[in-house]
């Protein structure tokens, strides 16, 4: 698994397409980031899994 990964994801709030650069070397974590789009807080769960060398990301609204 490489350190940085790029992931094509849709914003929870405008349901426009972003593009989020995922550290994958601090492991599982949780952090808002703003929607490249609309500006909006995104709370974004990353969950590494290295056993399998995988990962998964969740984004919701800040509020939710």
């Amino acid at each position: 698994m490489q350190a940085i990964e790029e992931a094509a994801v849709q914003c929870p709030h405008c349901d426009e397409p972003i593009s989020l650069l995922l550290d994958l070397t601090g492991g599982s974590q949780t952090y808002v980031e703003d929607c490249q789009v609309c500006c909006q807080p995104i709370l974004v769960s990353l969950w590494i899994d290295e056993a399998n060398d995988d990962y998964q990301v969740d984004l919701r609204r800040e509020q939710d």
